[in-house]
Formats: C-alpha cells, sequence, structure tokens
C-alpha cells in the first residue's frame, strides 16, 4: 500500500541510499553502502555553484566482515562532497571500524570512534543501516532460518533467529501464534539445553499458553529481524 496522498508539492532535495552485500571467495563478505544527495536546482555552495544533476554527496563504504560479523576491513571513499580538498580527507579514519561487530554494540562503537567531528557526519550515518542490511544477506545463507514446519519441529531447542526482534515477529504476537505456535507467549528458553514449556493444543487455539514467560534470548541489539 502506498503513502497517502500528499499536498501539492515540489521535490527539493534527494537522498538515496543503497546497500550490496557480496560473499567473497576467501569466505568474507563485503557490505558496501552508498549515500548520494542531489538538489532539484543549482545549488549555492561557499565553495562555489554545484550545477543541477551534480551530486551534493557522493559517499562510499565498505566493510568487510565474517560470518560472525566481526569487522575485518573498513574502507571509505568521498567522490562528491561540499568542500573538495577537506571533506575528502576522513576516509582513512573509518579503519577504526575494524575490530567491532556488527550484531553487538556497533552503532555505539561507531559514536564513540567517529561521531562528531571525528568523522563525517554522513558516512557515520551510513554506518547505521549495516547491521541489518548484513543481516539480511546472511539470511538462509549464514543464518539458519527455517520454513515453518522446521521451526515447529520438536526437537528444535531454540526458537528461529529472526523471532523475538520486532513488533510483527513478538513472542506472543499474532505471527508467532499462527505460523510458530511451539514459541509463542515466550516459550522459548534463554539457554538451549533447557526443556520447552509444555502446550496444550487448547490453549495455541485459543492464542493463550500455559504460562506468559518474558523471552531472555540472546538480543540481536544491532538490527533486526531477517
Amino acid at each position: 500500500m502506498p503513502l497517502s496522498a500528499p499536498a501539492p508539492r515540489t521535490l527539493r532535495h534527494r537522498r538515496t541510499i543503497a546497500v550490496e552485500a557480496y560473499s567473497r571467495e576467501d569466505g568474507l563478505w563485503d557490505i558496501e553502502a552508498r549515500l548520494t544527495d542531489h538538489k532539484d536546482r543549482d545549488f549555492a555552495l561557499a565553495t562555489g555553484l554545484r550545477k543541477e544533476g551534480t551530486p551534493i554527496h557522493e559517499l562510499w563504504l565498505r566493510l568487510t566482515i565474517d560470518e560472525d560479523f566481526e569487522v575485518h576491513d573498513a574502507e571509505a571513499v568521498s567522490d562528491w562532497v561540499p568542500y573538495p580538498g577537506i571533506c575528502d580527507q576522513i576516509g582513512p579514519e573509518y579503519r577504526q571500524l575494524i575490530g567491532l561487530n556488527l550484531r553487538h554494540g556497533f552503532r555505539r562503537g561507531v559514536r564513540e570512534r567517529l561521531g562528531g567531528a571525528a568523522g563525517c557526519t554522513h558516512l557515520t550515518e551510513l554506518c547505521s543501516v549495516l547491521p541489518t542490511a548484513a543481516i539480511q544477506a546472511f539470511a538462509g545463507v549464514v543464518i539458519h532460518t527455517p520454513d515453518t514446519a522446521a521451526a515447529n519441529d520438536a526437537d528444535n531447542s531454540a526458537p528461529p533467529f529472526q523471532l523475538g526482534h520486532c513488533h510483527a515477529l513478538r513472542f506472543d504476537g499474532e505471527a508467532v501464534r499462527r505460523f510458530y505456535p511451539r514459541w509463542f507467549n515466550g516459550r522459548a528458553n534463554d539457554r538451549a539445553n533447557e526443556p520447552t514449556t509444555p502446550v496444550t493444543s487448547e490453549a495455541v487455539r485459543d492464542a493463550a499458553s500455559t504460562r506468559k514467560l518474558e523471552p531472555k534470548l540472546p538480543t540481536q541489539q544491532e538490527g533486526n529481524h531477517a
């Protein structure tokens, strides 16, 4: 469904963010992002007039990660910037992202190392989209995302990766009740070797479990559902 019809308006600015993920022959992955800003008109900058159709910003960021989301390499390039020769000198600072983990404290680490005047506002902002992009890239390849039948198999001692990390896949929500009934209302455990709480067919049918627990799962701190 599209957004509602807007009021009469004129396009003044367009920002585009694109992210692509590549599996590499050496077993690592490249997560590559680009941010571009365009005006609808010729735009006066302190450094001169930027003609319509010419980017105000065109910035690139590539992280090389392993299958545990650890950052092995980082590269940033600024092709179009408002202050050529100044803005575009910050790229090497983004090597400070090496050693961070996209799933654990990544955004906090970015702010600590490259927030404010320590980095480029827009490159640092671009970092924030990378954790969920990596999770999407890994889904079904690195991260096991079983189909409904497999996810509800009684032999599973842990819930599917994607559950519990967004409003649609909350443990007490309709999607989990319908498609993952075994895990409905927090019947997952915080340790894989603990037994799950038994649930009656009546409880599943009525959307009410025999116990209501807050699931204590390892949190996907830096992302959303896969």
